[in-house]
């Protein structure tokens, strides 16, 4: 049964409201503030209309009053005629994606009671329809090429089994609850805590509203991109269909399942993980990723193949270009749009299947609002590229590049705030590790007020991953410490992706270790030398293997004046006992299990070097967090507190690995850290 609901635009206005009112009252300070981080856009998600005249996207922000992110999806004429809201005021609106004959916009939003609907805007009337509500929240909502269906992946619960069988409980009594029986390998995640029995699969619903049909059965999960092949017959996918899959890393092969009756046929049964398929638009090929199952192999290289849509003759495309290639992605019936990560930039490459390759067709960026990590988004049709694109004063703006070449940018959606306060200005530099030499990118934020020739103090900030990557990129946390007065140096140490295979390989079996720990210190020594950093005031803080960078350098040199480790790995030993992601790093990231590798295992543990910590350390991290548990925070924590260095543990309520996710744990994040340091900051008489 269909309903219709009323948009409201009148939701939209009412949410600018509070900026206004606000500063009515309070004059805007100079600088970024934690209240401007609730002001906040970005452009994401573009898809262009498939008449090549509009386009919508989503507009990301901030809500200051339930404290959390916002989406609503706007309309652009791709001349920049045109912007206005078309999908505003929507509680948990997600997935908005154009109908192939660009009359309808399907997307996915909260229908109340923790329940999760499929609704259709027309645009000829401007009515929406909720076709459909579930239980569940589903994902990877996909339109069959005719516009007659929708597909989607969705979460079925399993009924577990047994053990025991207890006696029946009198009516009116009040016992305990039950205990829960966990058998399973995979059974905790980071954000989803432990667990219910269950399994994704594909579905597909009427456009015009009706029952969800399951295409996919069994106790496997069937995620990821779909991909309708041209006659709408049967849906391309990837899944682990592997009876001992919970085990398995990087593995997963490509299916077709067929929409009428559920037949399913499996194409590629290679070693490792197939992923991401999309189907040609002739119906004549599958491009996907592959990714190797090596084991004890922490940096791996994916793979761009192309193969017949029976599944025949795979080739692999661009093999000599030593970057990881992710987000296969057809602009026409012979070429292929890649994003990869390049020395602190996201870009795209263009693949032909003739072997040719066109790198830098463009960059992306401005998607993360935190940190400065490598992000962005785009879409292509036809003779038109749409694409987010950030800078290092701005988070993303919508872009067009036209048949003719020429880029227009399309919005400005933070001159109203941004272009009013002062933020640090960014410069990079590169300098040889001094561990051996090995060249080194780095960037510095100097405060907003900075005056040539005078030394500030100095804070570096290490990327988490490890194999991820920072570069020159709007950051609300790292511009919120210049504007402390701090200058801000950060680096893409050895193992950082963008810098090819030989490059990420250099941190094998060392995350962390003394090589690593040499690059941070060699980005210090190079602000030191140029005079932009007092010697006597550092500070190191990080997050993730940040965090676990950051405790294990306080180990090994006592020129910090005071550090601050976020969501930390400080024992590996119970790190891969405990955390959600055990099975992997175990496999992949260590010689072995820690049983049978004890030695290599504490050497990589900051715990093993706390006898040397002399450094004041602060810890934060979220209470629910399975990616780096808790335990691992009071384990330096009390370690310190029984040497007697001064140690402070910050707990975030219900937060998990995502400490920063919502905007005021972004701003306690930075408000905690920079408290720390100023209590430990040597102040010195101005000149």
């Amino acid at each position: 049964m269909t309903k219709t609901i009323q948009l409201s635009v009148s939701a939209f206005a009412i949410s600018l409201a509070p900026a206004t009112a606000w500063a009515d009252n309070h004059p805007a300070p100079a600088t970024l503030s934690a209240l401007d981080v609730f002001e906040l856009e970005w452009a994401d998600d573009p898809q262009i209309a498939p008449d090549e005249q509009y386009a919508l996207y989503s507009r990301r922000g901030f809500d200051i009053m339930s404290d959390r992110s916002t989406r609503d999806v706007w309309l652009v004429a791709l001349d920049g005629s045109s912007h206005e809201p078309l999908l505003s005021g929507i509680r948990g609106l997600r997935s908005p994606r154009w109908s192939p004959s660009g009359d309808r916009i399907a997307f996915l939003a909260s229908s109340g009671e923790g329940r999760t609907s499929l609704f259709i805007h027309y645009l000829a009337s401007g009515r929406t329809g909720e076709m459909a509500s579930f239980g569940e929240s589903p994902g990877n909502l996909t339109w069959s090429p005719d516009g007659e269906h929708l597909a989607f992946t969705m979460s079925v619960k399993a009924k577990p089994k047994k053990l025991v069988k207890g006696p029946k409980k009198p009516e009116g009594a009040k016992w305990a609850k039950a205990p829960n029986l966990i058998e399973r390998a995979r059974y905790r995640t980071n954000g989803s805590g432990f667990l219910e029995l269950a399994y994704q699969h594909i579905f597909v619903v009427p456009a015009e509203g009706g029952t969800a049909r399951q295409l996919t059965d069994g106790d496997f999960n069937h995620g990821g991109r779909l991909s309708f092949t041209p006659d709408g017959d049967a849906i391309i996918f990837s899944a682990n269909r592997h009876e001992d899959w919970e085990m398995e890393t990087y593995e997963s092969d490509i299916f077709s399942v067929s929409i009428s009756d559920g037949t399913l046929s499996q194409l590629t049964d290679a070693p490792g993980a197939e992923q991401s398929p999309q189907v040609s638009p002739d119906g004549k090929h599958i491009v996907y990723q592959q990714w190797d199952n090596e084991a004890q192999n922490p940096y791996i290289m994916p793979k761009i193949v192309v193969m017949h849509t029976d599944g025949s003759s795979p080739v692999t495309l661009a093999a000599d270009m030593d970057r990881r290639l992710q987000a296969p992605r057809w602009t026409s019936e012979t070429e292929i749009a890649v994003t990869y990560h390049d020395e602190g930039e996201q870009r795209l490459a263009r693949l032909s299947l003739d072997g040719d390759v066109k790198q830098d067709w463009a960059t992306i960026s401005g998607t993360t609002i935190g940190r400065p990590y490598l992000s962005g988004s785009y879409d292509h049709h036809g003779d038109t590229l749409l694409y987010t694109k950030g800078s290092a004063h701005r988070p993303a703006d919508l872009y067009v590049r036209n048949a003719s070449g020429k880029d227009i940018q399309l919005t400005s959606l933070n001159e109203d705030l941004l272009a009013h306060r002062q933020l640090g200005e960014v410069q990079a530099f590169t300098y040889g590790s001094p561990h051996d030499g090995q060249e080194i990118d780095g960037w510095m934020i100097t405060p907003p007020d900075y005056e040539e020739g005078k030394s500030y103090p100095l804070i570096i900030e290490i990327h988490g991953g490890p194999h991820l990557s920072y570069g020159p990129h709007f950051s609300a946390e790292l511009q919120r410490m210049a504007a402390a007065g701090y200058v801000v140096v950060y680096d893409n140490h050895r193992g950082s992706s963008g810098y090819g295979e030989g490059f990420g390989q250099l941190l094998k079996f060392k995350y962390s270790s003394k090589e690593d720990f040499a690059d941070h210190m060699g980005a210090v020594d190079w602000a030191v030398e140029k005079g932009y950093a007092d010697a006597d005031n550092l500070f190191i803080a990080g997050g993730s293997a940040g965090g676990i960078a950051t405790a294990y350098a306080v180990g090994l040199t006592d020129r910090f004046k005071a550090a601050v480790a976020a969501k930390p790995v400080i024992n590996w030993i119970s790190k891969t006992l405990t955390a959600d992601s055990y099975i992997g790093q175990q496999r992949h990231q260590f010689p072995g299990p820690p049983w049978e590798h004890l030695d290599h295992y504490w050497e990589r543990s900051p715990l093993s070097l706390v006898g040397n910590v002399s450094t004041p350390t602060m810890l934060i991290t979220g209470e629910v967090d399975w990616r780096t548990p808790m335990s691992e925070t009071e384990q330096f924590y009390q370690a310190l507190q029984l040497r007697g260095v001064p140690t402070a543990m910050v707990r975030i309520p219900g937060a998990n690995h995502g400490i920063a996710g919502r905007p005021s744990r972004l701003n306690a994040k930075v408000d905690y850290t920079l408290a720390w340091f100023e209590r430990y900051k040597e102040e010195k008489p101005e000149d």
